[in-house]
């Protein structure tokens, strides 16, 4: 499984975050793109149409479980995609900002 540590990341880095809504609004990276899981396949072209073309898909979710999964569908398709390890909960603990939809401080559910 291709996977990136937080540290390793940076600012400009594309994140697709897979966590369900109630997830997404209690806090996530800012400049995410966010498509759940739940929804992956049916909103796939979100992230054709969003995705760096010539560049790698970071994908996250809570601890690292969902975005595992999204990360070998995407690598089975061809896509440079790896997963976050640790996901939001690692992206927090190191300090990373997470925001809310308004911008204001936001959590890790």
């Amino acid at each position: 499984m291709p996977t990136v540590e937080v540290g390793d990341l940076k600012d400009d880095d594309f994140l697709l975050d897979v966590r369900e809504d109630d997830e997404w609004q209690a806090g996530h990276a800012a400049g995410a793109l966010h498509i759940p899981i739940s929804e992956f396949v049916a909103r796939y072209g979100e992230l054709t149409e969003a995705a760096p073309q010539d560049g790698r898909i970071n994908v996250i979710c809570r601890s690292g479980g969902r975005s595992a999964q999204v990360t070998m569908y995407l690598v089975q398709q061809g896509i440079d995609a790896v997963n976050v390890a640790g996901g939001m909960q690692h992206w927090e603990a190191a300090g990373r900002p997470v925001v809310t939809d308004a911008g204001g401080p936001g959590f890790v559910v």
